[in-house]
C-alpha cells in the first residue's frame, strides 16, 4: 500500500533564517552527486543538469528531485508526469555544463551532444550514465523557489565500472571507484 500526506507547520513566530548568501555558501560544502534529469511529451522535450536528487523510499522506489521555479519550462516535469534521473559519471563534465544551461544552446541541441534511448516512460535516458531512473510522477509540491518532484521508479539502467561526477565547492570533482 502506497501511503502519501503532507503536513505543513505553521507558526505565529516569524522564524529566523540565514541569509539566502550564507546558505548558498554552506551547501557549497555538501558534496553532491550530478545528474541530468530528463522529460518527454507532446512538444515538451526538457533536460536540466541538478544536484538536488535523492532517494526517498524502496517502497514503493520512490526519487525526490528539486527543480527551480525560475525556470519557466520545468513545468514540462510536471506536466508531463515522468522524468528520469540520468546520474553522470567523470566523463560527463562537459554535458553537465551543457545541460546547465552554460554556451546558450536549445534544448534540441543540448541533446544533440550525447546519445539518449529510452526505457519505459519515454523519457530519455543517457545510454553512458552511471545509473538512469526512470520515473512516474506521482506527486510534486511548490517550496520557495523550487518545485519539489517525487517519482516512483518504473525501470532501472545500470552502467557500473565507471567513476562518479561530484559537484563540490562551486566545482566538478570526480570519485573514482576504488
Amino acid at each position: 500500500m502506497t501511503e502519501h500526506s503532507t503536513h505543513l507547520i505553521s507558526s505565529e513566530k516569524p522564524i529566523v533564517t540565514v541569509s539566502p548568501v550564507e546558505y548558498r555558501d554552506a551547501m557549497s560544502h555538501f558534496a553532491g552527486a550530478v545528474h541530468i534529469v530528463t522529460t518527454n511529451g507532446t512538444n515538451k522535450k526538457r533536460g536540466v543538469t541538478i544536484s538536488a536528487c535523492c532517494s526517498l523510499s524502496d517502497n514503493p522506489p520512490t526519487v525526490l528531485v528539486c527543480l527551480m521555479r525560475q525556470h519557466e519550462d520545468n513545468r514540462f516535469f510536471i506536466e508531463n508526469e515522468k522524468f528520469c534521473v540520468n546520474t553522470l559519471g567523470g566523463q560527463h563534465k562537459a554535458l553537465s555544463d551543457i545541460f546547465a544551461g552554460r554556451g546558450g544552446l536549445t534544448q534540441q541541441q543540448r541533446f544533440a551532444h550525447a546519445n539518449w534511448q529510452t526505457l519505459k516512460t519515454g523519457s530519455p535516458v543517457l545510454t553512458d550514465a552511471l545509473v538512469a531512473l526512470d520515473c512516474q510522477l506521482v506527486g510534486w509540491h511548490v517550496h520557495a523557489t523550487h518545485y519539489v518532484l517525487i517519482g516512483e521508479v518504473v525501470a532501472v539502467k545500470k552502467h557500473p565500472g565507471i567513476d562518479a561526477l561530484m559537484y563540490l565547492d562551486r566545482s566538478y570533482r570526480t570519485l573514482p571507484l576504488l
